[in-house]
């Protein structure tokens, strides 16, 4: 079975966790807000995801990365061998639109990661009436792929776009196996 690695970042109290617990359908804290420790790896197992039927799946290993740079030492060692960058942000707080700069720098300019293996989720919490259409965000991150989220309101088009950002993943690492294999071949 092939296994991926993404990982969650972005600010404190983005909704990393919400949406990690929401895609691996954990149900592990899931009522009351307790800040991420370092590091919490969730796994998630996909069936019929891989689209050119190598394997019978994919594993997921999602990375719920903690917001508070008091654990920037980590960092390193967090991104090893990741083949994927979920940003995720709550557009409702101009100091997270400044922020998310910093994780994309860190995160995906510092590894030797596409940007379409990075994800950015504007990720709307309960009872907020956030614009989900004029989200203005500066280069680079505006080329990047940007999806909205609301649990309360679409979930399962939340689900739809994640599913989709996997099946590019394992597109990507089925790619880059298959590279690999034609550099020993030839």
């Amino acid at each position: 079975m092939l296994r991926a690695k993404v990982l969650l970042v972005g600010p404190r109290e983005s909704g990393k966790s919400v949406l990690a617990n929401f895609v691996s359908e954990s149900t592990e804290g899931i009522c009351s807000y307790s800040p991420t420790q370092g590091v919490r790896i969730l796994e998630y197992e996909k069936p019929n995801l891989n689209g050119n039927n190598k394997g019978a799946g994919c594993r997921f290993e999602l990375w719920d990365c903690s917001g508070d740079q008091k654990f920037e030492t980590c960092w390193p060692a967090l991104m090893k061998d990741s083949h994927g960058v979920m940003i995720i942000f709550n557009p409702d707080l101009p100091s997270h639109l400044k922020e998310i700069e910093m994780w994309y720098s860190c995160f995906v300019q510092q590894q030797p990661l596409l940007d379409s293996q990075c994800l950015l989720v504007a990720h709307h919490k309960p009872g907020s009436a956030g614009d989900m259409e004029n989200l203005s965000l500066a280069y680079p991150l505006n080329k990047l792929k940007l999806i909205h989220s609301n649990l309360e309101e679409d979930p399962e088009d939340v689900r739809m776009e994640f599913i989709k950002y996997f099946k590019s993943i394992i597109t990507i690492i089925n790619e880059s196996r298959e590279r690999e294999e034609m550099s020993i071949i030839s």
